[in-house]
């Protein structure tokens, strides 16, 4: 567990013994910590600009490109740190190579309300005109622009499967969002200024020194309080996070951390391949290559990934415009003109012939155009007739009057 405090306190935690691996004080003001591909390295928002660190508390890297950032989130799959720094701008940088993937101005102001959705990588911002916006690093503008609440976004969590959103607005309502119809499925009382949920789709809500848990065990998507929690002496909460493959939710708070335990939260059985807690020093080394050669690249990111590998449905023909037709005729009549006859025999080339035989070609480059023409001209006279013959009645039809062909 890596923990960041408000005036410059960094801290690696081992969670299995509880025991403390590094602390730093980097003397500056942190908003935001986040862990990189693995324990090994991690990347805090400080006053000025992000840092990266090793597990150590090395100084690896200062990524000045950033500016003053307020949330950071990773994007595991991809390899992509992503930030949004008090300006307004987003910006994506692939870690393997340093390369920045994207730099975007947002255009909605200030926002410290970040999330990457784990379905499809796509990230989503909260604003203080209630509308949450989704990015990828490949387009400058937003995928999905939502208003969701009528005061400013306070927060807003994924739910692990990826098509259920929650967000918390200033008016002192949780919403719950289908992401697959962009539908409110449920609006709940109260405020929070932190969301977050669990492995198994816990809801962890706080705000001042109260806790609370709402809980969704009949999958019916229809969520209600579980349990609650008050603060001692009234510590105002920062930030809730529920501890993977355990039934612990972890919470940061303004005289520094606490855990409680939430039965039924955590996933119980965790598979090896993807997060293993007793994995050793050679298994990581494996893992992180095997990670490195799976790197997906910026362009999965979309809306719906399963898209990926499917083939795309045959477009339409487009109907050309009558502008672009006399075009295309009169770049074909052109090449006609340009081209060049064999020099021949004394009485056969003479220029009366080469002129014929000119007239003939740009002749034969205008045919085609001329019958699609009347084609469409036919095809046009015939749709006319026949809706004519609609719209009379079938006993006044015989008297309508014929035009002449």
């Amino acid at each position: 567990m890596a923990v960041a405090g408000r005036k410059g306190h960094l801290a690696i935690v081992d969670m299995k013994t509880l025991n403390l691996i590094k602390e730093i004080q980097v003397r500056e003001t942190v908003r935001d910590v986040v862990f990189l591909h693995n324990e090994l390295f991690f990347a805090a928002a400080q006053k000025k600009y992000p840092y990266i660190y090793n597990r150590d508390g090395t100084e690896l890297h200062c990524l000045k490109e950033h500016g003053a950032v307020l949330r950071l989130q990773f994007l595991k799959n991809h390899f992509l740190l992503a930030s949004i720094n008090k300006f307004g701008q987003l910006h994506y940088q692939d870690v393997t190579m340093g390369e920045m993937v994207g730099n975007f101005r947002t255009g909605f102001g200030r926002t410290d309300v970040m999330q990457v959705n784990p379905f499809n990588g796509v990230v989503a911002l909260g604003h203080s005109s209630g509308t949450v916006t989704m990015w990828k690093p490949t387009t400058a503008a937003p995928l999905v622009k939502m208003l969701c609440h009528q005061g400013a976004v306070s927060s807003l969590a994924f739910h692990p499967n990826g098509h259920l959103m929650a967000t918390s607005g200033r008016e002192k309502k949780i919403k719950i969002w289908d992401l697959r119809k962009f539908e409110v499925i449920q609006t709940l009382p109260g405020h929070a200024k932190t969301l977050n949920f669990s492995q198994k789709g816990l809801l962890a809500a706080a705000t001042g020194s109260f806790v609370q848990v709402l809980s969704d065990f009949s999958g019916s998507q229809n969520y209600s309080r579980y349990m609650t929690h008050s603060m001692a002496k009234g510590y105002q909460v920062g930030k809730v996070l529920f501890r993977p493959y355990e039934d612990v939710l972890g919470i940061g708070h303004s005289m520094g951390w606490s855990s409680i335990l939430i039965p039924g939260s955590g996933e119980p059985n965790f598979d090896s391949w993807v997060a293993n807690p007793f994995e050793t020093s050679k298994q990581r080394r494996e893992k992180e290559v095997h990670s490195l050669l799976d790197k997906l690249p910026p362009e999965t990111i979309m809306l719906d990934p399963t898209k990926v590998g499917t083939v795309r449905a045959a477009r339409k023909k487009e109907k050309p415009t009558k502008e672009g037709r006399e075009a295309e005729m009169e770049a074909a009549v052109e090449s006609a003109k340009d081209t060049e006859f064999k020099k021949k025999t004394k009485g056969r080339n003479k220029p009366s012939k080469i002129a014929k035989k000119r007239k003939e070609i740009v002749e034969k480059a205008k045919r085609p155009f001329l019958e699609q023409r009347t084609e469409e001209r036919e095809m046009s006279r015939k749709k006319q007739k026949s809706n004519m013959e609609t719209e009379m009645p079938k006993s006044l039809q015989r008297f309508v009057r014929q035009k002449p062909t």
